[in-house]
């Protein structure tokens, strides 16, 4: 079995790309085809056969991605996916577009139907930080929109077999894509975090600082409170974020893993404001041992068990988020369950789990391939299994 790996971009270190690490991990001989790569940024990869497209060599392609989509619709089609039996595309933008034989099986590993073209696009739009060509953005962006989305549904044909990060998702597929999906959990990596017999007062939020995030809510929230809040993570928000934000509030910058670790498993709370399409972060706390306070929606729901590893609040505003932490009660979360918990979702749950899914879809698709069940249709292939990671075990269907 052939396969070959696809990614949107490797210019940044995020959740994605932690799945791509297994995923190579997984099949490493497989190539990995990307538009740009910035090769020291991923040590991980530095065994993997990476291959670029000609973005590569375009000025500022590989530090301003976000401005080329037409030509990363370009860059994905001219990849010449002709000697593999499985193609894996690991996506959230334009890696799916990629082309293939009849006789390939195209596996899309989706993270999300494009936030910024489809659900979150008015959101992006109406957002007020996007700097001084705000005015010019807004004037354009709905025509880029337009053509992207009706590339981005035509790419979506090009699939044979839709994997979901989480049911969220899966059903975000359903309603942009009308395509049924495969539900295999994200890896998170545990072993680097353990819980602590010492905790803090400070509470805890760490990741990207974009928009959608909504650290805002946070800071917003802890201003009134007055309760110490540790921001980890670097991103376009963090200059405003600091300009709203009280001393109680201490951002920290792009923080090393072994520091991480011990903000982890030392903070009172993880806050969680965002809804997320999966959400790794909460369960990092949990492996250290400690419980998250999480808006109700998103990928929060199937991750956070209320009472036992995390609460909710309701409404994604500051009042919302203040009443849970009033609310909150550190005592009543026990270490040791947030941990197990969180391993269910482990690294190595989900190579087993990804390998066997992957195995199992070939054979499926080249037996009916053989057996003249050309082409699929989405009645007759469509699932609704969900791959549940389990620590040392296999995929499990649950029904």
């Amino acid at each position: 079995m052939r396969v070959a790996l696809v990614h949107d971009w490797l210019t940044n270190l995020a959740g994605a790309e932690r799945v791509i690490f297994a995923m190579h991990e997984s099949f490493p001989e497989a190539p990995i085809y990307t538009s740009v790569f910035v090769p020291e940024l991923f040590s991980e990869l530095s065994d993997a056969d990476v291959r670029t497209s000609f973005l590569q060599k375009v000025p500022y392609a590989k530090v301003k991605h976000q401005a080329f989509p037409f030509l990363r619709t370009i860059a994905f089609e001219g990849f010449d996916m002709s000697e593999y039996d499985v193609v894996v595309s690991s996506c959230h933008a334009e890696a799916k577009g990629v082309l293939t034989r009849p006789e390939t099986l195209h596996i899309c590993y989706c993270y999300t139907p494009v936030r910024y073209w489809w659900g979150g696009y008015n959101e992006y739009l109406a957002n007020p930080r996007f700097g001084p060509l705000n005015p010019l953005v807004k004037a354009v962006m709905p025509f880029v929109a337009n053509y992207m989305r009706v590339w981005d549904r035509c790419a979506a044909d090009r699939v044979d077999v839709f994997v979901a990060t989480c049911g969220n998702v899966a059903n975000r597929i359903k309603k942009y894509y009308r395509r049924d999906s495969l539900v295999l959990y994200p890896p998170v990596n545990t072993a680097w975090l353990t819980p602590s017999e010492d905790v803090d007062e400070y509470y805890l939020l760490a990741g990207r600082q974009i928009p959608y995030k909504r650290t805002d809510i946070a800071v917003r929230a802890f201003n009134k409170l007055g309760l110490p809040l540790k921001v980890a993570g670097t991103g376009s928000e963090l200059d405003y974020l600091r300009s709203i934000a009280r001393p109680n509030i201490e951002f920290l910058g792009r923080v090393p893993d072994d520091e991480l670790a011990e903000l982890y498993s030392r903070c009172r709370a993880f806050i969680f404001p965002q809804e997320e399409d999966f959400g790794i972060t909460p369960l990092e706390a949990m492996a250290a041992g400690r419980p998250v306070i999480a808006f109700r929606g998103g990928g929060a729901l199937e991750t956070v068990l209320e009472g036992e590893t995390g609460v909710f609040f309701d409404t994604q505003d500051e009042d919302s988020l203040i009443e849970a932490v009033k609310a909150f009660k550190p005592e009543e979360f026990r270490p040791d369950i947030l941990r197990r918990h969180a391993q269910k979702f482990d690294v190595g749950a989900f190579k087993v789990n990804f390998k066997e899914l992957v195995a199992t879809e070939w054979q499926k698709y080249r037996d009916a391939h053989m057996a003249g069940v050309w082409p699929y249709s989405p009645v007759t292939y469509g699932r609704e299994e969900r791959y549940i990671s389990v620590q040392g075990g296999g995929g499990i269907p649950e029904g």
